[in-house]
């Protein structure tokens, strides 16, 4: 404990640990909600008997909360604090969840997309207090390798979300293939569909009441004040606007986080459908190949979740932006194996590619935050509002999918990585990058 404690202790003595656990906390929660979400895709295009650009909308929904709420959650936090920013965010994020009830009772796709938006309102806030508030928490020296071992704890909540979406939503969920559900008459697919929603909704019901009781611990519990850089001056949208574009590491920072988390969630979000349609191939039946799938997108963040401690360890070692560089390089790697290569090999090549991703997300936004001094609450928002990535992209991903070109399809995150790796040798050639 004796080295996680000194990246959390200033030069004047403050340790910011229990603050600092408590915070990290969050991070699980936003974590969980991604990846329970994910699968839904898959599940909503049967429930709902849609094609893949169709389900695909609740990643336009998820994250266009995010993009949606990221400048008024900064400007909230800017005026109030940072708990009251953490605050907010668990509320909207348990309003969105327990929004899950009403929208089955209705039975229509729609309210659950309303409900998703919501939810993500409450993730944007949680996201745009916790990131810079974990970076305040010490020393500038220790920011990004503090940012990477909060963000650790994100994937530990993914895990848990995959494990309930598998066992509780996937598993619980009647076996009847796609095409089945295709030839019902419509009264026996509105019976199908009132059941199928009623085994969905029970989660997000439960983490509703969850995030609650989080509510009220946080809401009692005293956290020591951790002064933002900007506190005490005035807001002018315009010169901090123009200090924020001018900085190249900020500006093209954005650019990267948007192309990287485009392709975390389009790797995560079609590792169902890819592996889906290998398994298939091989003669299992669907619903098995679709726990199967499920059950090496658990390895794949078991790899992403090992990997992010391991990451963070070594940058005591290495530079931030020479890791971000070979680790983009490897990601992009993979991800031709799974245009090309296809079947087994290509699956496995992707759940290695979270491996590679691990670090990238802290680490862009600890690199493109280095220097902005009391712009890092606005900086902060435009970093958040850059996972609209994980909105577009996605779509795009799904609409070559339904043309019947699912290898082909990755193609996209592949020009992702590509971007990630552009910033992460443009950071490497930068003295501290």
């Amino acid at each position: 404990m004796k080295d996680g404690n000194s990246i959390l202790r200033t030069r004047e003595g403050i340790n910011y640990l229990v603050p600092f656990i408590l915070i990290t906390s969050c991070f699980a929660l936003w974590g969980f909600a991604n990846d329970i979400t994910n699968p839904m895709v898959k599940s909503f295009s049967k429930i709902f008997r849609m094609s893949v650009t169709q389900g695909s909308l609740i990643q336009v929904a998820f994250y266009g909360g995010y993009f949606a709420m990221a400048l008024p959650a900064a400007l909230f936090i800017r005026r109030f604090s940072y708990k009251s920013g953490i605050l907010m965010g668990l509320g909207l994020y348990a309003v969105g969840a327990l929004l899950f009830l009403p929208a089955a009772a209705t039975g229509s796709y729609w309210p659950f997309l309303a409900a998703y938006f919501i939810l993500t309102c409450g993730l944007s806030f949680l996201e745009t207090s916790a990131n810079p508030f974990a970076l305040s928490m010490g020393e500038p020296e220790s920011a990004t390798r503090r940012l990477n071992l909060a963000q650790s704890f994100n994937p530990i909540g993914s895990l848990c979300g995959m494990f309930v979406a598998m066992n509780y939503i996937q598993a619980r969920m009647n076996p009847m293939s796609t095409a089945e559900r295709a030839a019902l008459d419509e009264a026996s697919f509105e019976a199908l569909k009132s059941a199928d929603l009623g085994v969905v909704v029970k989660p997000y019901a439960a983490i509703g009441l969850v995030l609650v009781v989080i509510f009220v611990l946080v809401l009692i519990t005293k956290i020591p004040v951790c002064k933002a850089a900007s506190e005490g001056l005035p807001l002018s949208f315009g010169p901090t606007l123009r200090r924020l574009f001018s900085n190249k590491a900020y500006r093209e920072g954005v650019v990267a986080q948007f192309f990287y988390v485009g392709a975390q969630i389009t790797c995560w979000t079609f590792i169902i459908q890819y592996g889906t349609h290998v398994f298939m191939g091989e003669g299992m039946a669907e619903q098995a190949a679709e726990i199967l799938s499920q059950r090496l997108n658990i390895v794949a963040m078991v790899l992403f979740c090992c990997s992010r401690f391991i990451c963070t360890a070594l940058m005591k070692r290495f530079r931030p932006a020479a890791m971000l560089s070979v680790l983009a390089a490897a990601a992009a790697v993979l991800t031709l194996v799974v245009i090309f290569a296809g079947g087994r090999i290509g699956v496995y090549s992707l759940v290695a590619v979270s491996a590679c991703m691990s670090l990238m997300f802290p680490t862009i936004y600890g690199l493109a935050l280095k220097d902005v001094g009391p712009d890092a609450e606005i900086g902060s928002a435009g970093l958040i509002m850059a996972i609209l990535g994980g909105s577009l992209l996605p779509p795009l991903q799904a609409m070559i999918i339904d043309g019947g070109r699912l290898g082909l399809s990755f193609v996209v995150p592949l020009v992702c990585f590509a971007v990630v790796l552009a910033y992460g040798l443009r950071r490497k050639t930068v003295p501290n990058g």
